[in-house]
């Protein structure tokens, strides 16, 4: 996957296309992403220590990573990510820029 947690991406396709946010979350086995104040869903919430209340609240659901482009962190323009080698160590890059990733 070419995603990490931490960075920030642009939603490509789908209801909330163009909202830009941060990696919350990745499910590698499921290829998919949970990003910050993407994909809101709500959710009947019972009452317990952290809602004691209960009642409904939102929080993001995870998307296909393929819906989702990485931002390149000096230009803030979507980027398709390659993988190179430096100093022994594999690392990323964004191929518009040219930059590494960190």
């Amino acid at each position: 996957m070419f995603v990490k947690t931490g960075d920030k991406v642009v939603v490509i396709a789908g209801k909330d296309k163009g909202k830009k946010g941060e990696v919350i979350k990745t499910l590698a086995s499921q290829d998919r992403v949970v990003v910050e104040g993407v994909n809101m869903m709500k959710k009947h919430q019972k009452a317990n220590n952290q809602y004691p209340q209960g009642g409904i609240i939102e929080q993001p659901a995870p998307i296909h990573v393929s819906n989702v482009q990485l931002l390149d962190p000096s230009t803030d323009e979507p980027t398709k990510v390659g993988y190179k080698v430096e100093d022994g160590k594999k690392v990323r890059f964004a191929k518009k820029s040219g930059k590494t990733l960190a």
